[in-house]
């Protein structure tokens, strides 16, 4: 019932936005993937899945709705991806290697598949955002391929690879591990520049099931001043737990601060 009259709520809200559902064959996981957009103007914010979550979520737990005036307006216009992350980080009986080899195939689909199917024009550069494990994602993304992301809004993100994969660690694990591969680069890298001309916002609460998050964001923290890398990241309060209700007011802000810059 609650999804439902979510649902209903966002239609009346939103009845004059374009959307587009799309579902098409991915070269790189041989399977067909699922998105969708909303609006047609604007910069274009690639949103990631919470953990095992789908393209709909976002929408179905009121984010699209938050998020309406600047769609409408053509500020900015959402990408929900789909995730595999049941094949990946979460599988936590499979093998390793397997699980981290799905996770850059999906990687390589999103990158080198959907960003160049909804780009508008060859040097536009996208917001990355993402609750819980899309907020890990959208750190991913944003660390790794900074030419393609420009500015992050990380909600609740975990940033360290190992929470998932224990003491297993490859060179694909690495990459994918954004504190190591952070703690890991030389400080004469290209990226450092490009980190410090970016914006990033992070963003965790210090409430219900926010403790691991909250760690990590504090390390990634810790991490960007040594390496002398402005960030916003901000500590919400002892009430803020990990949850859709929280992270609606959190996206609500920071988009509305990110927007008017």
């Amino acid at each position: 019932m609650y999804r439902i009259s979510l649902l209903l709520s966002t239609k009346r809200h939103r009845k004059h936005m374009k959307t587009s559902y799309q579902k098409k064959y991915s070269r790189n996981l041989g399977r067909e993937m699922e998105y969708k957009t909303y609006g047609e103007q604007g910069r274009p914010v690639m949103v990631f899945a919470s953990q095992n979550g789908r393209f709909f979520d976002y929408e179905d737990f009121g984010m699209v709705d938050v998020l309406s005036p600047y769609i409408e307006s053509g500020k900015i216009r959402l990408i929900c991806a789909d995730s595999i992350d049941q094949e990946s980080w979460s599988d936590s009986s499979g093998d390793p290697k397997h699980r981290i080899e799905m996770q850059e195939k999906w990687f390589h689909y999103i990158v080198d598949e959907l960003l160049p199917e909804v780009r508008k024009h060859t040097d536009e550069t996208f917001i990355a955002t993402g609750c819980s494990m899309g907020g890990y994602h959208a750190g991913n993304f944003f660390f790794r391929r900074p030419d393609l992301f420009d500015t992050m809004v990380a909600l609740s993100g975990l940033y360290n690879a190992d929470y998932f994969f224990g003491q297993y660690m490859d060179q694909t694990v690495y990459e994918n591990s954004p504190l190591n591969f952070l703690a890991g680069m030389p400080d004469e890298h290209p990226h450092w520049d490009m980190y410090r001309k970016n914006k990033i916002i992070l963003c965790v609460g210090q409430g219900a099931w926010e403790e691991d998050l909250l760690s990590s964001t504090r390390r990634m923290d810790n991490l960007l001043k040594e390496k002398q890398v402005p960030a916003w990241v901000d500590y919400w309060g002892y009430d803020v737990a990990h949850d859709w209700d929280w992270w609606r007011k959190q996206a609500a802000y920071f988009f509305e601060k990110l927007l008017a810059d």
